[in-house]
């Protein structure tokens, strides 16, 4: 079946729903108030015994007990039972879901609009938890005590997979697995898609569940993890001169995406316009891009040609900047060889400092907090940005406390291991 649809200048691809599974807590209005206010999301990790490990922090999502106010509640979604066939990684995609598609009221009433309905959702690793887990039963016990549930639950796509079985969408569904950059690869996806009339409406974005003491060990060995032990919520500070590592985050953010004239007609509210989309391979090294961040610069030079906007009509720069030392650079550059001097007027801030890295979840998140900036007019601060490194002097990166500000254009990066890069450019909308 051939779905007609037709983008334009004029009937923009628009966000009409979201939903957040994070270190910050659930729900965008329980989210957003607390990464303005300057909240960390990074504790010591109870998750698994540590013992001598050097890590001994991560940004995990919290349960009710920890946060009775905004703490994740499986058991409001799927009963016990049902909860054993999945991973943690589709749980927070269906915690995250349910959100978005009420906000965007989007619940499909016959075969054509499930058909018009595609489920793009990207993540990193996908089922890793259930893996390891599985890994230890046929090494302990026999494999006659594997489930037959263990290979749909850790497979990467079966997030996308369960959504679209849960809710009836029977457009396309994907999963983009580009390391960090697969939540917004996903919402690129979901818009092309819409641009070619593949479909009318996408559910987009990324989901992670890495805390696992593999993922940890796995990282840690590649020296990417800060290694801080004392004050965990001081211990993301993307741009300082005294950065060490990331911090390891899981959760999910999606999105519900469509034209404007197709939210309209069905009375839904336009959040924020995506204007363009860009995304590249650096070609160079399977975990560091260059330092001149070129492969990031053209992905970010795409998405603001497809946007039909200049350097200088963008507000503010959500970074991808994840608190390493090697990379915070590379992004800066790339930033500085697409905007040039312009780059001084523009606010940056990288809200890893609150939330950890989310891996696959980032771009999805991190998506949602620049639609939330356009709307509110306030930017969110880097935390911890205290000494800002030197080769960075000048720059707005909006150390430590949020900035008011009312901006009209937004960019969004998301870098990866294999050197895959996106870049997001969203719009203010004018209906809302």
């Amino acid at each position: 079946m051939s779905i007609q649809n037709s983008t334009s200048a004029d009937n923009p691809i628009v966000v009409t729903g979201m939903g957040i599974i994070s270190p910050l807590g659930c729900g965008v209005k329980n989210v957003w108030p607390r990464l303005i206010d300057g909240v960390s999301g990074i504790r010591t990790n109870n998750r698994f015994e540590l013992e001598d490990f050097p890590v001994k922090i991560a940004a995990c999502v919290p349960d009710l007990i920890t946060d009775p106010d905004a703490g994740f509640d499986p058991a409001a979604l799927l009963n016990s039972k049902e909860r054993k066939r999945i991973d943690l990684f589709t749980l927070y995609a269906l915690a995250a879901a349910e959100e978005a598609l009420q906000q965007a009221a989007w619940q499909p009433q016959n075969l054509t609009e499930q058909r018009a309905t595609a489920t793009i959702v990207g993540t990193g690793i996908g089922g890793f938890p259930t893996i390891t887990a599985a890994q230890k039963t046929l090494d302990n016990k026999s494999f006659k005590r594997l489930s037959p549930y263990t290979a749909p639950a850790f497979l990467a796509n079966l997030a996308a997979g369960n959504l679209s079985i849960r809710y009836g969408f029977k457009g396309p569904v994907g999963c983009p697995v580009t390391a960090c950059a697969a939540g917004l690869q996903a919402i690129g996806d979901g818009m092309r898609m819409i641009n070619s009339g593949e479909a009318q409406v996408a559910l987009v974005g990324g989901t992670e569940a890495c805390i696992d003491p593999l993922a940890f060990a796995s990282f840690n060995a590649l020296r990417a993890l800060s290694r801080t032990t004392q004050n965990p919520e001081q211990a993301s500070r993307p741009f300082d001169q005294h950065r060490n590592g990331f911090i390891m985050g899981e959760g999910a953010g999606l999105l519900v995406i469509e034209t404007r004239d197709h939210a309209l007609a069905r009375n839904a509210t336009p959040l924020a316009v995506i204007s363009g989309y860009g995304t590249s391979a650096d070609a160079f090294h399977t975990t560091s891009g260059p330092a001149d961040g070129a492969g990031g610069a053209h992905a970010i030079q795409q998405a603001l040609d497809r946007a039909n906007l200049r350097p200088a009509d963008i507000g503010y720069i959500n970074a991808h900047a994840t608190s390493t030392p090697v990379g915070d650079l590379a992004e800066i550059a790339a930033l500085r060889s697409v905007f040039e001097s312009e780059l001084k007027n523009i606010a940056i801030s990288s809200t890893k400092s609150s939330t950890g890295h989310l891996l696959g979840a980032a771009g999805g998140i991190e998506t949602i907090f620049s639609v939330l900036a356009l709307q509110h007019g306030v930017l969110p601060a880097t935390l911890n940005l205290h000494q800002p490194d030197e080769a960075l002097s000048g720059l707005n990166l909006i150390p430590l406390r949020a900035l008011n500000s009312q901006v009209d254009h937004v960019l969004c990066n998301s870098l990866g291991f294999g050197g895959v890069n996106a870049a997001l450019v969203l719009s203010r909308s004018t209906i809302r």
